[in-house]
């Protein structure tokens, strides 16, 4: 595997259709080359502008949506249908307008799920579901595309600077006490993470830039800055507008 590779975009609308671009091509190629695909979804700004793009594109049609499973990379430890879910606005970006099989989103589970507010017995529930789908190949399937966002802090899914569950090597990790609210949540890992063929990594905006500054120095740590220890298989990806990667408008 070689290093992560930069791509530079010259706002965050442009970066969101570019990506939602890729990502359709990478579902494609899976499906025509497997028969299926599986993509691991982020939230934020960026990772939920990327699917509306891409739910509002006629290119979506070139998907087998019935053949696509559908994961995320963590998750607020909310009721089921808050706002604040990632996988609340998945749906209302993507997921609804098309059509998927119901049976093949696997949203993480909910604060008034099978487990109640029971955190820790939550995350065990989907990592049994991420290792029922990886059918004893591993503890996770294959994912196709795994995408994060970059936080300001470097942080990715819900691995947080200085956190114990940046050493965790189970496939799925509770989070309580993050930094940024709400402080309960559920997270792949990095062994998790790292069993993607392709990560991409989503930053848009200044905000984000000492973060991206960061993520790409050569002295950078996990520890520090948890951004650097998401690595795909076969390829990763920082998907940047030219705000987050420290550039201004004309000066390419």
């Amino acid at each position: 595997m070689s290093g992560p590779r930069t791509i530079t975009h010259r706002d965050a609308d442009v970066l969101a259709q570019a990506a939602a671009a890729r990502l359709v091509t990478a579902i494609a190629d899976a499906q025509a080359e497997r028969g299926t695909a599986s993509i691991v979804l982020t939230g934020g700004g960026v990772g939920t502008a990327v699917l509306a793009a891409l739910g509002s594109s006629p290119a979506r049609d070139a998907v087998d949506w019935r053949a696509v499973d559908v994961w995320w990379g963590d998750e607020r430890f909310l009721p089921a249908g808050d706002p604040e879910r990632n996988e609340t606005g998945a749906r209302e970006a993507l997921l609804d307008r098309v059509d998927v099989d119901p049976g093949r989103v696997h949203a993480m589970p909910a604060s008034d799920g099978p487990d109640g507010d029971d955190v820790d017995a939550a995350a065990r529930r989907y990592a049994d579901e991420l290792a029922a789908a990886g059918s004893g190949n591993g503890p996770v399937p294959a994912f196709d595309v795994l995408m994060l966002g970059v936080g300001p802090d470097a942080h990715v899914a819900s691995l947080f600077p200085g956190m114990p569950q940046l050493r965790e090597s189970g496939a799925v990790v509770p989070v309580r006490d993050a930094p940024k609210p709400p402080p309960t949540r559920i997270s792949l890992t990095y062994p998790s993470i790292g069993a993607a063929r392709e990560v991409w990594l989503l930053a848009a905006g200044e905000g984000k830039a000492d973060a991206v500054r960061r993520a790409t120095a050569p002295d950078a740590a996990p520890e520090r800055t948890p951004v650097v220890g998401a690595r795909g298989r076969e390829r990763t990806l920082f998907l940047v507008d030219l705000a987050a990667a420290g550039e201004k408008p004309g000066h390419r």
